[in-house]
C-alpha cells in the first residue's frame, strides 16, 4: 500500500515523497503557500511557491528578503516526482488549491476557498482527486449565502440611511481579501471612501492584478473630518474600541463577514448592522465542492470539523478530521475588543486557537489569522 502523500507533522502539512510543505506554521526549507492570509502564509521558510497572481501578496506579507516563486494556474510542476500543479480556490486574490500526484495517488488540498462569484479573484475550479483536504469555517446547514447584490444593496441603503442622520459609516472588513470584495462591489457615487492604512497597503496589489476597484483615500484626520457623515470607512476588525474611530463624528458601525449570518451575532458585537458577505463556502458551497473532487477520501481540516466530517461518514464518504493551525474566519473576525473569541458558538472547534490581541497600533498591518 503506497504511503500517503500528506501527512501531518510538528511543521504542518508534508508531503515526504516531494519534500514540501503547504502552508507550513513553522520555517521550513520549501513551502507551497494556498494563499497569503497569515495562518497560512508565514515567516521563516527557505523558499515559497505560490501562485503567479499571489506572488504580489505573499511578498507583501513576508517581506523583501523571502523568496518566492510564482507559477501559473494548472502549470505542472514536478517536484522530486511529485506532479504539482495549483489550481483557483476563489478565496481572495492569488488563492490555490494544490493538487499532487504521485504513484496513482492524486490528492489535492483546498486551502480556504469559496464557490461564490467574486470580482476580486479567479473563480473556484473544481479539481478531481482521490483524496480531498478541505477547510469546513462554514460547515453547517445554517450557512448558506445570499446572492451578494442583495447584500450590496442592504449595504447601499444603511450608508445611505446614515448619510439622512449625519452619522459616518463604519465597515469592518479583513484587510486582505474581504474588504477589497466590498470596495468592488460599492457604488462610489452614494460618497466618498475612507480606508484604514492596513486595508490601503494592499489596494497596489490589487490594481496591478487588474482588478477595478472605485477611488478611495487612506483615512486621515483632515479627510474623515471632510467627510463626516457622509463617508464610508473601511478597517479591520483590530479597530474596533481604538483611539484611531475618534478623528470620524458619530458612527455607524457594521461588519461584513459570514458570521453576521446567526441570529444575535449583531446585537452581541455593538453592531448597527451587519452583512453576511464571506470570502469562505457555504454549507452548499462545502458539499458541492467535495462532491465534485469524487474523492473517495475527505479530510476536514479547520472550521465545523467534526459536523462535516460525520455528515459525510454518514453518506458513504470516508471522512477524518485533520486538526492544524488555520483559523478560517475566527480570527480575523473576532480581533479586538468588541469581537472577543467566547462570543462565538462553542461548537465552532477551531482547533483550540483562541482570538489574538488586537494590535496597539490601530494603523499598523494586521497579521492576525484571517478570514473571512
Amino acid at each position: 500500500m503506497p504511503l500517503p502523500l500528506i501527512e501531518l507533522t510538528d511543521a504542518g502539512l508534508y508531503c515526504r515523497q516531494g519534500n514540501f510543505h503547504i502552508d507550513p506554521w513553522q520555517g521550513v526549507a520549501r513551502a507551497i503557500l494556498t494563499h497569503a492570509h497569515s495562518d497560512h502564509a508565514r515567516l521563516g521558510s527557505a523558499r515559497y511557491l505560490t501562485s503567479s497572481e499571489g506572488v504580489r501578496l505573499a511578498a507583501e506579507r513576508l517581506g523583501r528578503e523571502a523568496v518566492i516563486d510564482g507559477v501559473a494556474y494548472g502549470e505542472e510542476l514536478n517536484l522530486n516526482g511529485v506532479r504539482v500543479s495549483l489550481h483557483p480556490a476563489g478565496h481572495i486574490l492569488g488563492s490555490a488549491q494544490v493538487r499532487l500526484e504521485h504513484a496513482g495517488q492524486v490528492y489535492v488540498v483546498s486551502g480556504d476557498y469559496k464557490t461564490q462569484p467574486d470580482r476580486t479573484c479567479a473563480p473556484f475550479e473544481p479539481v478531481r482527486c482521490h483524496t480531498y483536504l478541505t477547510e469546513s469555517t462554514f460547515g453547517l446547514p445554517i450557512y448558506r449565502w445570499r446572492d451578494e447584490a442583495h447584500v450590496f444593496d442592504d449595504l447601499h441603503a444603511w450608508w445611505r440611511r446614515n448619510q439622512e442622520q449625519g452619522r459616518t459609516s463604519l465597515l469592518y472588513a479583513y484587510a486582505l481579501g474581504k474588504s477589497q470584495r466590498v470596495l468592488a462591489g460599492l457604488d462610489p457615487a452614494i460618497g466618498p471612501i475612507l480606508v484604514h492604512g492596513a486595508i490601503d497597503r494592499f489596494l497596489p496589489h490589487y490594481e496591478a492584478a487588474g482588478v477595478r476597484l472605485p477611488p478611495t483615500e487612506r483615512a486621515t484626520r483632515d479627510n474623515a473630518r471632510a467627510t463626516r457623515g457622509r463617508a464610508l470607512v473601511i478597517a479591520p476588525p483590530s479597530a474596533a474600541g481604538t483611539p484611531w474611530l475618534r478623528k470620524f463624528g458619530p458612527l455607524s458601525a457594521a461588519m461584513a463577514s459570514g458570521w453576521m449570518q446567526i441570529r444575535g451575532m449583531r446585537r452581541r458585537r455593538a453592531l448597527d448592522a451587519g452583512f453576511p458577505l464571506s470570502d469562505h463556502a457555504d454549507w452548499e458551497g462545502l458539499l458541492g465542492a467535495i462532491a465534485a473532487s469524487e474523492a473517495q477520501e475527505v479530510y476536514v481540516t479547520h472550521g465545523y470539523i467534526d459536523v462535516l466530517a460525520h455528515w459525510l461518514n454518514e453518506r458513504g464518504i470516508r471522512a477524518s478530521v485533520m486538526q492544524t493551525a488555520f483559523e478560517g474566519e475566527l480570527a480575523s473576525e473576532t480581533a479586538g475588543p468588541a469581537f472577543e473569541s467566547e462570543d462565538l458558538p462553542s461548537s465552532t472547534q477551531h482547533n483550540g486557537q483562541a482570538a489574538p490581541a488586537p494590535f496597539s497600533d490601530p494603523d499598523a498591518p494586521e497579521t492576525q489569522g484571517e478570514e473571512t
